[in-house]
């Protein structure tokens, strides 16, 4: 007999709580994005937000929710990879509480309400200290030295370093520090856990369903990629382009080598397939960063725009997201490990908004087209978000516990 769903489903496990939090944050997120860019074609906007839009869009992305499935992911793996015991339920209640809360403050702002942007800074940085707290112990209980774990650590550790980044620019200081936070953001925070999930669980899923595969893990490979993030955040920070030039020439090369040695040479399972097809998408979003780079150098400074970003943001993150999110939910809740119709369209569809969102520039109108990129993110990734949140409320089907 099933078990009825409760609450207690969701609080069952991290990532249940983390990643349904994380399915709110996005809903809202995208819902505010799109009808404030719709509203500004039509004519009809929403109330005005306290900070200007785009600040807004960016910090919700990158500091509230992609990292509501992080710490959610991270939260159930690291007791696993250090062999310890699994977490107590206060330690991912209060940080998914906390970052649930920051969304709902600044969506508060965004409507107008001048105290929700201090009360989401507040919340945002308590949740994530806590998380990084949580973290932390584990890695001071573990016997040995998971490289993987710390590498985490320090892109968490350099995320709290950019939401602290934002907080001076909300505070009035120069705006360059919100720049500053986009760019820790997506080269100190996000980029490094994905390509260390990256590293540490492709080759262990193709290993166990690929006849025949070596899996290639060396830990100096992850140096590499850290020496080569930090030295971006550094050259943008520095404002030195050929150094620019060099970090993302490099970060191309290593997405290029990662993936030869990654990718199955056998026939491989529809869900594993979507992680390596996803993962096409870093070495074409570095290829823009670095011609972006190579245009500055020529005196065409802001050529691309933000398509770099948006190849990362949307076609890297977001494609990458919906294939780790449908992979733990389906296997955490006792399903098949399968490709549900719903993580399909949301996927195919991702793909289509990804390079929408990247050509617009380029095409007559162009705030037209960011408005039908916003509202077609939201549409194909609806049916996805509303089958993780009907998941996460009920028990797992095979009746074990998580």
């Amino acid at each position: 007999m099933n078990k009825p769903a409760s609450a207690f489903s969701l609080f069952a496990a991290p990532h249940r709580l983390l990643f349904f939090v994380g399915v709110c944050n996005l809903t809202l997120a995208m819902t505010w994005w799109a009808v404030w860019l719709v509203g500004l074609q039509s004519g009809s906007l929403p109330p005005a937000p306290v900070l200007p839009p785009a600040w807004l869009h960016g910090f919700w992305m990158q500091y509230l929710v992609l990292p509501s499935f992080i710490f959610g992911f991270l939260l159930t793996v690291f007791p696993r990879w250090m062999g310890l015991a699994e977490l107590p339920r206060w330690c991912y209640a209060g940080v998914g509480g906390a970052l649930f809360a920051g969304q709902m403050a600044l969506l508060g702002a965004a409507m107008g309400w001048q105290p929700g942007v201090w009360t989401a800074l507040g919340m945002a940085i308590g949740g994530w200290v806590l998380g990084l707290w949580v973290l932390g112990r584990l890695l001071l209980q573990e016997t040995g030295h998971t490289w993987h774990a710390r590498s985490c650590w320090l892109a968490l550790l350099l995320g709290l370093a950019g939401l602290l980044a934002f907080t001076v620019a909300v505070a009035g200081a120069d705006p360059r520090w919100q720049a500053t936070s986009v760019s820790i953001g997506t080269f100190g925070l996000l980029l490094p856990v994905y390509a260390t999930v990256a590293h540490r669980m492709f080759p262990f899923f193709a290993g166990n369903v690929v006849a025949g595969y070596q899996a290639w893990r060396p830990a100096s490979w992850l140096l590499l990629m850290w020496a080569l993030c930090l030295v971006h955040l550094l050259a943008q920070w520095w404002q030195a382009a050929m150094l620019m030039v060099l970090a993302d020439g490099g970060l191309l090369l290593l997405s290029l080598h990662a993936l030869w040695r990654w990718w199955p040479r056998g026939r491989m399972p529809a869900l594993l397939a979507t992680l390596f097809y996803g993962l096409l998408w870093w070495p074409l979003a570095s290829l823009f960063y670095l011609l972006q780079d190579l245009a500055a150098l020529a005196g065409y400074p802001g050529w691309l725009e933000r398509a770099p970003l948006h190849a990362l943001g949307i076609g890297l993150f977001g494609s990458l997201l919906v294939a780790m999110v449908t992979r733990v939910s389906q296997g955490h809740s006792g399903r098949a490990l399968v490709m549900p119709t719903v993580a399909w369209i949301a996927l195919m569809g991702m793909q289509l908004v990804a390079v929408l969102r990247i050509v617009a520039p380029l095409l007559e109108l162009p705030w037209h087209w960011h408005a039908l990129a916003a509202v077609g993110w939201l549409l194909v990734l609806a049916p996805w978000l509303l089958w993780l949140g009907w998941i996460y409320w009920r028990p797992r089907v095979d009746g074990r516990p998580g």
